[in-house]
């Protein structure tokens, strides 16, 4: 008989978004849902106070801004990651004939 592992517990957070207040539902820690919440807040704010957008539009634009962030940080990781990659692949390769160069000494 098998045990499957209980989910999470689900943590319901109030959280103030444009004003609003909302109850969320998340496995996440409430310190993390907090944070998450207050980036959008502060999106949604830097767009400008009191902007002529409806709320709706509003909200599409802080998504376009956020997953604009989302997209620039991703290729900064992928480039990144290639770059050590890189510098890896160097150093194996500066060892590798670091070794070879001792082991022909030795004989």
């Amino acid at each position: 008989m098998s045990r499957s592992k209980a989910p999470a517990p689900k943590n319901s957070v109030a959280v103030e978004i444009a004003g609003e207040r909302h109850v969320l539902r998340s496995d996440a820690p409430p310190e993390y849902t907090h944070a998450v919440a207050a980036h959008v807040d502060s999106t949604i704010r830097a767009l400008g106070p009191g902007n002529a957008l409806e709320a709706h539009r509003t909200a599409i634009l802080a998504a376009l801004v956020i997953t604009d962030e989302l997209f620039r940080l991703r290729e900064e990781l992928r480039t990144l990651r290639d770059e050590m990659d890189r510098r890896a692949g160097a150093m194996a390769d500066l060892l590798e004939r670091a070794a070879s160069d001792g082991r022909g000494r030795d004989s």
